[in-house]
């Protein structure tokens, strides 16, 4: 459990108890953002990457890693942004990481579940973390449809649309990767187009569903490997 504190809205005054939530750490460690009690919340008027991410270090293995930022919806309408203790700066170049764990000694994918498509976003970075992909953000090309993330060694959309996926999707996500010699992976919750797939075997990009629950599943060769093998980045 991690630690809980009163949040008061500053819109309408109401006090929330609130507890931050929980994350898994690759090396199976439980973490949570550290609490600022002296630290009023903000309203979320609008959204970057590097607010609604904070960097907080494992106390299992020491890594640090980038979750949600914690957030608190009011019953008012008003998203509340939980200001945060003790946050760390992401691992650089001269900082190296500690070792990924192997894909067989990964503990198991805790999955968020998706209610937006914020919720899919997010689901999808701690996927790819637990694959074991670092200094995970949002790509820097805009696909056609969808939010790209990026990490070292691989370039992932996310498409929450209720429509599947297009081998038009696929082929322009594979060559934005192209143009930067990494991999990419797709993960769609609506599924794909039969051609879809097709395109996306003879192109090696790995394909998964995302259900309700947040856990990706792979539905093709390349995905499944991956899934075995973890990253190599």
């Amino acid at each position: 459990m991690s630690e809980s504190m009163a949040v008061r809205c500053p819109d309408c005054g109401r006090e929330h108890q609130y507890a931050a939530p929980v994350y898994p750490c690759p090396c199976g460690t439980p973490v949570a953002a550290p609490l600022n009690h002296r630290a009023a919340p903000t309203s979320v008027t609008h959204r970057t990457w590097d607010e609604d991410w904070v960097t907080v270090r494992c106390g299992g293995c020491g890594r640090a890693d980038q979750w949600p930022h914690p957030e608190l919806g009011c019953s008012c309408g008003t998203v509340l942004r939980v200001p945060v203790a003790g946050a760390v700066q992401p691992p650089g170049p001269d900082r190296a990481d500690p070792a990924e764990p192997p894909a067989s000694l990964r503990a198991t994918f805790r999955p968020v579940t998706i209610r937006t498509a914020r919720d899919a976003v997010t689901a999808v970075a701690l996927y790819l973390r637990w694959l074991g992909y670092r200094d995970i953000r949002r790509a820097d090309q805009r696909q056609p449809s969808g939010i790209g993330l990026a990490a070292r060694g691989v370039l992932a959309q996310v498409d929450p649309s209720v429509r599947p996926a297009s081998p038009r999707d696929i082929e322009c996500l594979w060559l934005t990767a192209m143009t930067e010699s990494t991999d990419c992976v797709y993960f769609s919750l609506a599924g794909y187009a039969s051609d879809a797939r097709d395109r996306a075997d003879g192109l090696g990009v790995s394909l998964f569903v995302l259900d309700l629950t947040g856990t990706p599943q792979p539905v093709n060769g390349a995905a499944t490997e991956l899934v075995a093998t973890g990253s190599e980045a």
